[in-house]
């Protein structure tokens, strides 16, 4: 797991709780989550912040296996976010989630509804192995875009189930329904799916 400074406090920080703060007309700082949310509060007059840090959490799934959720606040415009998602090899991948609300909103009251997405998403596996391959269980898929580097970003890496699938295996997947017709909706991901 890469580590960086905060230039603001000097904690060594996990590069993926790091913003790069500034503009182009003064230089940019590398902060922590807790700097930069206390940046962004004070510029927005959110003095009654709570910035408080989240330890991780594990979290059983349909098929009784455990997955340990971190967690990352970021205040921004009129907004707060609140992210959970797991790490593989320092970095956050497999299940990734997020729920918006208000800055003044209680935040564990915010983490509340997010925990109880977390639980909603992983009572249903949508890919099954019955030992002829990893295929969609009931007709209907939920996942995730992200950038799949071993592809350049040309096409799509897949994550469902909390597993990377390349777009070609999901493309293998999808023809057991050929001729079957399909509805694709895309979804911002603090949304329900």
């Amino acid at each position: 797991m890469q580590q960086v400074h905060c230039e603001e406090c000097g904690e060594i920080t996990p590069s993926y709780d790091i913003v790069s703060y500034g503009s182009m007309d003064r230089r940019y700082r590398q902060l922590c989550g807790r700097c930069f949310n206390a940046e962004v509060a004070k510029l927005s007059g959110l003095e009654d912040f709570d910035n408080f840090r989240l330890e991780p959490i594990g979290i059983t799934d349909c098929a009784d296996e455990t997955h340990q959720f971190h967690f990352r606040t970021r205040l921004f415009g009129s907004g707060v976010a609140l992210d959970a998602f797991e790490l593989r090899e320092g970095n956050p991948a497999g299940y990734k989630f997020q729920i918006h609300g208000d800055p003044e909103d209680d935040l564990f009251a915010l983490l509340g509804r997010l925990i109880q997405k977390i639980h909603r998403t992983l009572s249903i596996k949508h890919l099954e192995d019955d030992g002829m391959g990893l295929h969609i269980a009931d007709d209907t898929v939920r996942g995730r875009i992200e950038w799949d580097d071993a592809q350049d970003g040309r096409v799509p890496l897949i994550v469902v189930d909390g597993r990377e699938i390349s777009w070609e295996d999901f493309g293998r997947m999808l023809m057991t329904y050929e001729g079957w017709q399909f509805k694709l909706e895309i979804r911002d991901p603090s949304g329900e799916v």
